[in-house]
């Protein structure tokens, strides 16, 4: 299956098919000098696959999580990029997931003013969410994504295959977003996690949640307006992930343990809780307002003391408010 992100000059092709790692070559030209950056998580045996097809190509692991995200890191990837004399014609490959995707993006928006790089998410996070529509950054400070740019992909090669050798922890992590996709957009998508076999129908749902991604980037590439309903769960969901020092837990769960402020109709928060507790996601976080509130001061959406929120009040339909701090932090004193 293809996909066309339709974005100008700024267009490329999202491949999904099963067997795709191994075709790199039938779909971009791999005769340039190519650096793979990837984490200490993805096996070595995706990493192979992909240097094989690239005559000179170069290797670069981080750490996994999101500490590689780090100024550190990005300089020292930088590093790599002018001890091997990479020029503007040569490419980067993020092969692993989000996190990889995040920083080797912004790696390439950077060097030189912008080399040419290529997606190969191998996380459901990553295929479903992260590696299309260009948003790339690091984090500084303990603020998750603060220094970035919006620096589109070449090329995004999604292999289901990949995700067999995921933990099943991260695997529903990751279709957290497609979940939210549903909420915000596809009433079909989100009904397939009510009537579906998630592991049968992951292609299909894959599918469903890049098109959705896919049809509001294409209209709002910038996230000036449309683009911001993809942030369903994020304000309260970054500002967890903060206060837990961006580990214990993951950023999909932390956007499940989000949304449901966000929902105005309780039917409507009870089937999306239903089904957060079916795949095994936390219910229940400790409540640290005041310092939730204090990463929301930062948050990328926030307009000196108001923010952007997005609400759902019927499944397939998003619309954003602007709220206060402080009546944010009404909001979590009287819900749930």
């Amino acid at each position: 299956m293809k996909l066309h992100m339709n974005l100008d000059e700024h267009s490329y092709d999202i491949i999904l098919e099963r067997g795709c790692l191994k075709q790199l070559r039938n779909y971009t030209d791999v005769n340039h000098k190519i650096l793979i950056i990837s984490d200490d998580n993805v096996p070595r045996e995706y990493i192979d696959t992909v240097a094989a097809q690239c005559p000179e190509c170069f290797i670069h692991i981080v750490k996994h999580g999101e500490q590689a995200k780090s100024l550190h890191i990005f300089e020292k990837i930088c590093d790599d990029l002018l001890k091997h004399h990479f020029s503007r014609k040569d490419k980067i490959i993020a092969l692993g997931g989000g996190v990889v995707g995040d920083l080797s993006g912004y790696v390439a928006a950077s060097y030189m003013r912008g080399i040419d790089f290529i997606q190969i998410p191998t996380t459901t996070l990553s295929q479903i969410d992260s590696s299309i529509g260009g948003k790339v950054a690091i984090n500084f400070n303990g603020v998750k994504n603060i220094i970035g740019s919006f620096y589109q992909p070449k090329l995004v090669l999604i292999d289901p295959n990949t995700l067999k050798t995921l933990p099943r922890r991260h695997y529903i992590n990751g279709l957290v977003e497609a979940l939210k996709a549903g909420l915000i957009y596809d009433a079909s998508l989100f009904e397939m996690f009510e009537n579906k076999d998630i592991d049968r129908d992951i292609d299909e749902i894959i599918a469903k949640a890049l098109a959705v991604k896919k049809a509001v980037v294409e209209q709002d590439e910038k996230e000036q307006g449309l683009r911001k309903i993809l942030n369903f769960g994020h304000t309260i969901g970054h500002a967890i992930e903060a206060d837990n020092h961006l580990h214990d837990l993951y950023h999909g769960e932390c956007v499940a343990l989000g949304m449901p402020y966000f929902m105005s109709d309780k039917q409507l928060r009870e089937r999306t809780q239903a089904i957060c507790k079916k795949m095994g996601l936390p219910s229940e976080v400790s409540a640290h307002h005041a310092n939730w509130l204090s990463v929301m001061r930062n948050d990328k959406k926030a307009d000196h003391d108001k923010i952007d929120t997005v609400w759902v009040h019927e499944a397939g339909q998003a619309v954003i408010k602007q709220m206060s701090i402080a009546e944010i932090a009404e909001l979590l004193e009287d819900t749930l």
